[in-house]
């Protein structure tokens, strides 16, 4: 059996509940379910904790609540679980019309999503 995973904050011991994931790219906060394992650039949080997370201004916080009979229970998540969680975070992604080239100058059709950058098909 593994340990129990303790919440990310400073100081604090109690177990995690939850995961928080940075969107930078997006400015978006994702709070969901504790991750099955502990990953890099993602933070555990006990209920406390992912209960009063706060974004700076202008960032958007996406929470991605569980079935309450399910809370806790690893095993009892599903794919769907992150489907949801996957569309709540593109659908705060989306760009809005309008709003014109990104902060790199999108002019010439370069986009950038987070970590990958998509680049126009060579003529």
């Amino acid at each position: 059996m593994s340990p129990v995973r303790r919440c990310s904050r400073t100081a604090c011991s109690l177990p995690a509940i939850a995961t928080l994931t940075y969107v930078y790219a997006d400015s978006t906060a994702v709070v969901g379910p504790l991750a099955t394992h502990a990953e890099p650039h993602c933070y555990d949080l006990c209920d406390a904790h992912a209960g009063r997370l706060t974004a700076p201004r202008g960032w958007e916080v996406v929470r991605h609540e569980p079935d309450p009979s399910a809370q806790g229970s690893v095993a009892a998540r599903t794919s769907d679980d992150l489907e949801a969680l996957a569309n709540a975070v593109r659908e705060a992604a989306r760009p809005h019309p309008g709003s014109g080239p990104g902060p790199e100058g999108n002019e010439q059709g370069t986009g950038r999503r987070g970590h990958l950058r998509a680049l126009p098909t060579p003529s």
